[in-house]
């Protein structure tokens, strides 16, 4: 991808579904009994991973432009698969689905690409394990390919080490064929649309601070369900717009989940001139357009409990730092290090090559203010948001940037580069 310096940014645009609840309408629908209709569900290579695993297990699924149909066949409807389940590069499926299949009457092996096949998986591995799952690593080095061979589950209280939505939506899975409740307690509470959309579809989740209570229910009934954009996705927009003189866009029914809304938050507090408008709740989900305007930032520190909720969004955050006056500290960010890629030397390495002032600590960074950043060729190490963070940067930067491998950018966005050539004259 070739990324040229940019004038501004105009427009009235929507981004892609929210990648996070196009994956757990599929899963969701599949477990209920009925029909679940999904509109502007996400068509990006992992959320389509995840529909080929289903599909693998016998459930009828269509797909007719960005509307989704799933013929669910309740809790107990899944049917062995005839060969193992290809994750691609999707976290999201590997960890949720390994919840999903330990009470299963049948074994499987869960696999995917190099990157997940490097991914840490005890964090699953070890509350499955304890619930009574026979889950193991085939590699014996808690990572994919993961053999899961069906079990009896017993409920647990299991208190989390790290925030993780994909960690706690496993157990949840896994809780729905226990016979009583399962607790899961996090450090902070992590992004919440497994807990919303599985009460939409009649589970039984309940909350108490940093506690999540899990009830198994008899039955789930398919719902209608419409995907919200994804605010992560949005981000590399809102950023853009941010750092590029006299821009000003529009980004239509945006989710702004209380528990992924910190992008939002940290972005005030640096002076960004963000606007919320026409907020509504749809299927549980709180949604609004988001109207920016460029902007003088400033710096900022971002830690504790925010970092959960802006997590996939920090690389682009980074990006923003380097234009705000001051320093930004990002701290207690650790998971970083176990994304599509290790996010906090990969931008650290890139953005430097582009004349950024910007360190790397153990959790996190220290960007200072670097007012000129210098267009150059980047790598995405095949990791779809260090790509579009790059993209970003690159609009603000003198000359020419060219990122590597951008390829991997489908996984999230299909759409981003034909987007930003229509909002900025690229």
């Amino acid at each position: 991808m070739i990324i040229n310096s940019i004038k501004n940014i105009k427009g009235n645009v929507c981004v892609p579904g929210d990648k996070s609840i196009s994956h757990r309408a599929i899963m969701l629908g599949a477990l209920s009994k009925g029909i679940t209709n999904i509109k502007g569900f996400l068509m990006g290579e992992d959320c389509l991973s995840t529909i080929s695993c289903f599909r693998e297990m016998g459930i009828t699924i269509d797909i007719d432009d960005s509307l989704v149909t799933v013929h669910g066949k309740g809790l107990h409807g899944l049917k062995k698969p005839n060969k193992e389940l290809y994750v691609g590069n999707s976290g999201t499926t590997l960890r949720l689905l390994s919840g999903l299949l330990a009470p299963q009457e049948f074994d499987c092996i869960l696999t995917g690409d190099d990157s997940i096949k490097s991914r840490p998986m005890r964090r699953i591995i070890e509350p499955l394990t304890k619930m009574g799952a026979n889950i193991v690593s085939i590699g014996n080095n808690d990572k994919a390919p993961l053999k899961i061979t069906g079990s009896n589950l017993h409920n647990i209280t299991y208190e989390s080490l790290v925030s993780s939505a994909q960690v706690k939506s496993c157990i949840i899975l896994a809780s729905l064929y226990t016979e009583n409740e399962t607790k899961i307690i996090e450090p902070a509470l992590s992004r919440n649309h497994t807990e919303l959309m599985l009460n939409y579809f009649g589970g039984n989740i309940t909350i108490h601070d940093s506690t999540i209570i899990s009830t198994p229910v008899a039955e789930l009934y398919g719902k209608d369900i419409i995907v919200p954009g994804d605010i992560s996705s949005a981000a590399f927009l809102i950023v853009a717009c941010l750092i590029t003189k006299n821009s000003e866009l529009l980004i239509r029914d945006v989710g702004i989940n209380p528990t992924r809304d910190g992008i939002i938050r940290v972005l005030k507090s640096m002076n960004a001139n963000i606007s919320l408008l026409n907020e509504k709740v749809i299927n549980g989900e709180l949604v609004a357009d988001i109207k920016v305007k460029s902007s003088n930032l400033k710096g900022t520190i971002i830690d504790k409990d925010i970092i959960p909720t802006l997590i996939d969004e920090i690389p682009v955050i980074a990006v923003a730092a380097c234009f705000a006056e001051g320093k930004t500290i990002i701290k207690d960010a650790a998971e970083l290090k176990v994304k599509e890629s290790n996010r906090i030397e990969a931008m650290v390495t890139e953005l430097s090559k582009m004349n950024a002032d910007i360190l790397a600590t153990e959790d996190g960074m220290i960007i200072s203010h670097s007012p000129q950043l210098t267009g150059t060729t980047v790598n995405s190490y095949n990791d779809h948001r260090v790509a579009m963070s790059l993209a970003v940067a690159g609009l603000a930067a003198q000359g020419t940037t060219e990122i590597l491998d951008s390829s991997c950018i489908d996984i999230s966005f299909p759409s981003f580069y034909d987007l930003l050539k229509n909002i900025s004259n690229l």
